[in-house]
């Protein structure tokens, strides 16, 4: 059941409530109505939780295993990454320990702690959770699919400004051109891909780093075993994953604490033992005179020292499973001052011992505590893993949801957290080229200079976004956003022109990685929106179908039609498609629209929106199912049940309000229709034979139409009803009869005129994701045998 469709679709905004404005389309909108009152009777109360001190302290505890896990384990690398060509001037030491000192203080402490992370989506983090925020606050969406009922819902948040701010000017700039929404959607992209690197280089990074400290006892053990204790450590992790976090999370921030407690211990019998004169870099002279000493190694040598802020991404993006301000103090505490106090101490061993840095971390350990520190080590960096791959999943699913990623299986670990997820083709392509990249590099300096790459891209990313959100959704002062703005792009650009020299050194390996990433998103992506735009400008007019009269101009079978669109008003294509060549419909048909929002959920009760479509002699209805970037799709019995129970719902108020309506009410309201039609039709004649369709929004209007009660005259047969609870009990019975869920199947392809570069993406870039990927009715589990598949061929 396949059709030729050709459209010359072209980028930009389309508007859902557009087209061409004449007589046809006001019918149209009085007929299929959007739902705004039926929005705002689902509008609840949100509160944030607030926290006693204790519950804030036991938060930040747990928060170590969770949020922190990445970046305290940077002193097993930092020093080898920084001088990898071992130290020629102890002066350098002191000189690299101040920068590390204040890179810690400027981006993590100051830039991320205490304000990045409270640019959180309702808790949400990470570069998806970002877009949402801007999403809320401008039209810079790449598909138009948000109404206005959407902005009634609890967890869609956002702020106003005035006309002439700054913000509403900015508001209109990123607007204005469907190039600067691109371009938006593209730097989320990049951000998200490197996040997605870094999944890829924190576990080889940290277990290869925690494994290597097998030399320093055993110096008969070479490399290669080291690399071979790596891999299985790395194959064990994401075998395990499947299991999810939930199970073995408690034993995280444990081991995470212990790992804080003993390189602080370390730390500061290092600087007792050694050289307590090394504190003297907390002074930042020692920063100029180590750079004033000139040479390319120590510009270069900032890529290593990056090393010290990796993990503020994983931290960020993880932000989800604690309150902002339990991830604060937590770091506050505990985490920056055990961090300084390991860096301090390794630089006191390290002007004694120079000729160690290769084995820093673990050759500054005392020989009492070494297999202690090694085990708490191994599995400190297995947590750090953890954490990167749990981001990687939650960055997956939160591009998804934004139609940037193809359909892959999204499997719910935990009942008592939503954010505990597991994407098992992701895992098995993340354990794949974790593995290549231990095993391909066998050298952790490698593999830190790729490391860095990503990291100071991600940090670059999210530096414009900040900035975009203080001014659109906090709306700062235009002075505080170019202090905030010039201050991180100094250090963060200065980080980045280091880590090119180390391109040729290891640092392409996230370069292409991302790339690989970014391609197969983007073109995703645009293929999604021109399934989108084929939609909108090929959906049938309501009046078309009215014009079949109650029956549709077919045979009504027994049972239920759900027909799944992307549209929340009109009827879709597929529809018309399927009963132009099947000359027969069921009895009941829902058209249901999944549509995926910017917030980061929407409540179950708010879920469903439904009404509607022509009068009750048709028996059809629009359903939209609305979903955050974090719910996930329950299964079809459950999808459905809700969906029926809405439906019912629906009915049953659209019956209360019709008997308790006021007459005198109905007349005023009938009149003023009947005018607005007289200026649709023109023709008295017309009219008459339209008055049956005053008004069918049902429960969103607050004035009922009488019209409903004169239509019953013209239903025969089992469709003929006197009230909501009939209507349930014949819907009931079609329901009984079978449920059908009818989708359409539509294959996009390019023209034989299109430049080459866009074939490439979608007769083969395109087409191969959508083969690969799941289809939709695996999504919400509909069985074969209740699935309807309606295929099209759109040219773009």
């Amino acid at each position: 059941m396949a059709a030729r469709v050709e459209s010359s679709i072209g980028g930009g905004e389309i508007d859902e409530e557009g087209g061409e404005r004449g007589s046809m389309w006001d019918l149209d909108q009085s007929l299929d109505q959007p739902m705004d009152e039926e929005a705002g009777r689902l509008r609840n109360m949100y509160r944030e939780k607030k926290f006693s001190a204790f519950l804030l302290l036991q938060l930040s505890f747990q928060s170590l295993g969770v949020v922190y896990g990445d970046l305290g384990t940077s002193p097993l690398y930092v020093f080898y990454n920084t001088f990898p060509r071992g130290i020629k001037d102890p002066e350098d030491i002191i000189g690299a320990l101040s920068l590390i000192i204040y890179s810690l203080t400027l981006i993590p402490l100051l830039k991320y702690v205490f304000v990045v992370c409270k640019a959180n989506d309702n808790g949400q983090g990470g570069t998806f959770a970002l877009y949402s925020l801007l999403c809320r606050h401008a039209k810079v969406s790449t598909i138009p699919n948000q109404h206005r009922t959407d902005e009634e819902l609890t967890t869609y948040s956002r702020t106003t400004f005035h006309e002439h701010s700054f913000a509403a000017q900015t508001k209109r700039w990123l607007e204005k051109g469907t190039s600067r929404k691109n371009a938006l959607l593209i730097l989320v992209l990049v951000g998200t891909c490197m996040v997605i690197g870094d999944g890829i280089l924190t576990p080889a990074i940290s277990v290869l780093s925690a494994a290597g400290g097998l030399r320093v006892n055993l110096p008969h053990i070479n490399n290669g075993i080291v690399v071979v204790v790596a891999v299985v450590i790395l194959v064990s992790l994401f075998s395990v994953q499947h299991y999810g976090t939930d199970r073995v999370g408690w034993l995280f921030a444990p081991i995470v604490f212990l790992w804080f407690l003993f390189i602080a211990s370390i730390g500061m019998f290092n600087i007792w033992k050694h050289d307590p004169s090394v504190l003297k870099a907390f002074s930042p002279v020692y920063i100029y005179r180590y750079f004033k000493r000139g040479g390319q190694d120590r510009w270069t040598s900032l890529g290593g020292i990056m090393l010290s802020i990796t993990g503020i991404e994983a931290l960020f993006a993880d932000l989800s499973h604690f309150p902002v301000s339990a991830v604060q103090f937590a770091f506050t505490v505990i985490v920056f001052p055990c961090l300084l106090l390991a860096y301090s101490g390794q630089a006191a061993y390290l002007r004694k011992y120079p000729h160690h840095v290769e084995d820093a971390f673990y050759q500054s350990i005392p020989k009492r505590v070494y297999w202690p520190m090694f085990i708490i080590a191994t599995a400190a960096a297995i947590v750090a893993s953890q954490a990167t791959i749990s981001a990687t999943f939650s960055l997956i699913k939160q591009a998804l949801a934004h139609g940037c990623f193809p359909r892959v299986k999204v499997v719910h670990t935990s009942r008592k957290f939503l954010g505990q997820i597991y994407v098992p083709d992701i895992n098995w392509i993340l354990m794949i080229l974790c593995i290549a990249v231990t095993a391909g590099f066998k050298n952790q300096n490698q593999i830190g200079n790729a490391y860095g790459t990503a990291v100071v891209i991600v940090m670059l990313v999210t530096t414009l976004l900040m900035m975009l959100i203080m001014i659109l959704v906090w709306r700062c002062h235009w002075v505080l956003v170019l202090l905030f703005t010039v201050l991180s792009l100094v250090v963060e650009c200065t980080y980045f022109s280091a880590v090119l020299f180390k391109v040729n050194q290891g640092g392409w390996v996230p370069l292409v990685i991302a790339a690989s990433f970014l391609v197969i998103m983007y073109v995703w992506h645009y293929g999604t929106l021109k399934r989108y735009e084929f939609e909108m400008h090929s959906k049938v007019s309501m009046a078309w179908i009215l014009g079949l009269g109650p029956s549709l101009g077919l045979v009504r079978v027994p049972g239920i039609g759900l027909v799944y669109t992307e549209l929340a008003s009109g009827v879709p294509h597929i529809f018309s498609h399927f009963i132009t060549n099947l000359p027969a419909t069921h009895s009941v048909v829902i058209f249901v629209c999944v549509k995926n929002l910017p917030v980061y959920t929407v409540p179950q009760e708010e879920r469903f929106l439904v009404k509607r479509i022509g009068p009750k002699t048709f028996h059809m209805f629009r359903c939209v199912a609305r979903y955050g970037y974090r719910d996930l799709h329950k299964k079809d019995d459950d999808f459905e049940k809700r969906l029926f129970e809405s439906l019912f719902l629906f009915l049953r108020l659209e019956s209360m309000m019709e008997g308790c309506s006021d007459s005198d009410d109905y007349s005023v309201c009938g009149s003023q229709q009947r005018q607005s039609r007289d200026g649709v039709t023109g023709n008295g004649n017309e009219n008459r034979n339209l008055s049956t369709f005053d008004t069918f929004d049902s429960i969103e209007s607050v004035i009922a139409p009488t019209a409903t009660k004169r239509t019953s005259h013209t239903v025969t047969g089992s469709s003929q009803m006197s009230g909501g609870g009939d209507e349930v009990e014949f819907i009931n019975g079609c329901r009984d009869a079978g449920v059908v869920h009818i989708m359409g199947n539509t294959v996009v392809r390019a023209r034989r005129e299109a430049r080459f570069y866009k074939r490439i993406a979608i007769d083969y870039v395109y087409a191969f994701l959508r083969k690969i990927c799941r289809e939709n009715s695996a999504i919400f589990n509909v069985p074969q045998e209740s699935l309807l598949n309606v295929g099209q061929i759109f040219y773009v």
